[in-house]
């Protein structure tokens, strides 16, 4: 059986003009399919996450929200430079483990490691709810997803604006899990970008991976989103990164996907 989860994102933003009302409302949670999991909610600070298990997680998720996100927040006390940078940082081996994979992914993505950190929350929050004893966890950080399922699931894209919104998805294999599907925006959201697709996911093994390289296809897209050359580049670059499973650029009504990625419709 393949269970529909209709969610997606907007995480990044650039200088130009965005709509960030459906973003900042999470509108797309009130079309999630739960189907037979349990759902909850943690939020700290702008960490927003909407998790799904097949248990009754809300007495932990909280704290697991507040641990991994206080191990990033102090890292960046002692180094500010890891905040501000939009480039690849030299690894520090002494840093957390969350820290020290905002580092790698944003190293394999070739951006700075903050574009992680959405999707690395998520991963790290949904592999400690199942080593307290979930068996099945989805856990959604403003649209970066951290998937752990014992079948396929389908994740429909938000993707503003575009007429293909919520109508595309791709299939997510168990067999494949678990694993990260974000999607990076830069007509929605409020995060840095600088692009302006309306929606570019990436599915790997890795959620801080899959977040980080959805932030550089979405700056490959360029300004001149609704030309196929911008979409063409991504899809190129996302292909070539070690790691990546997959990718789905969707720019107004145009849509393009490369590597093992099964497209449904969801609409």
């Amino acid at each position: 059986m393949v269970e529909n989860i209709r969610t997606g994102l907007a995480t990044v933003k650039h200088t130009g003009k965005k709509n960030p009302q459906s973003y900042s409302e999470r509108k797309y949670r009130s079309v999630l399919g739960t189907g037979t999991l349990v759902s909850s909610f943690a939020q700290v600070k702008d960490t927003d996450l909407h998790i799904l298990a097949d248990r009754d997680v809300s007495g932990w998720a909280s704290d697991c929200a507040v641990q991994y996100r206080l191990q990033v927040e102090n890292y960046i006390l002692n180094h500010p430079e890891f905040v501000q940078s939009l480039s690849p940082m030299t690894y520090d081996r002494y840093a957390p483990a969350i820290v020290r994979d905002m580092f790698l992914a944003g190293s394999k993505a070739g951006v700075g490691p903050m574009a992680a950190v959405a999707g690395v929350i998520a991963e790290y929050v949904g592999k400690d709810l199942l080593a307290k004893g979930a068996r099945e966890v989805m856990v959604e950080n403003g649209g970066d997803i951290f998937l752990h399922r014992s079948q396929d699931c389908t994740v429909a894209i938000f993707a503003g604006e575009s007429p293909l919104s919520l109508q595309v998805g791709i299939k997510v294999s168990e067999q494949i899990m678990p694993a990260g599907v974000c999607t990076s925006s830069g007509t929605v959201g409020h995060s840095l970008s600088f692009g302006c697709a309306d929606s570019v996911t990436v599915l790997s093994k890795s959620t801080a991976l899959a977040d980080a390289v959805a932030t550089r296809l979405g700056n490959e897209v360029g300004m001149e989103s609704g030309h196929s050359s911008g979409l063409e580049r991504a899809l190129q670059v996302g292909r070539d990164i070690d790691g990546v499973l997959g990718v789905v650029v969707i720019c107004g009504e145009k849509i393009g996907a490369v590597g093992d990625v099964e497209l449904v419709k969801t609409g």
